[in-house]
């Protein structure tokens, strides 16, 4: 099952933590926080959850593997997750 960001929304007001319209606004600041933060090339970091990193690749061959034809792949950046050591016990405990 996929969490999706209107899952996130309605769980939050389910927690009647903040009503609907006011879950809609604080989901989505986060989510364009932590777009905004990645584009500019910071990690965002939060505790307990883990860690959004962008790495820069370089440029290399590659391989269209429906001609088979050689091309070069342009450089480009990418988003990487690590989870914290609390989210990774958490998780492998679920599965013991």
């Amino acid at each position: 099952m996929t969490l999706t960001k209107a899952d996130l929304i309605h769980r939050i007001y389910e927690a009647e933590v903040l009503n609907k319209a006011e879950s809609v606004k604080a989901v989505e600041a986060l989510i364009e926080i932590i777009k905004r933060s990645l584009e500019d090339g910071e990690n965002v970091l939060i505790s307990g959850f883990g860690k959004f990193t962008v790495k820069d690749k370089r440029a290399r061959r590659g391989r269209n593997p429906h001609t088979g034809e050689d091309l070069m792949l342009a450089p480009r950046r990418v988003v990487t997750f690590k989870p914290s050591g609390v989210l990774r016990d958490r998780i492998n405990r679920l599965s013991e």
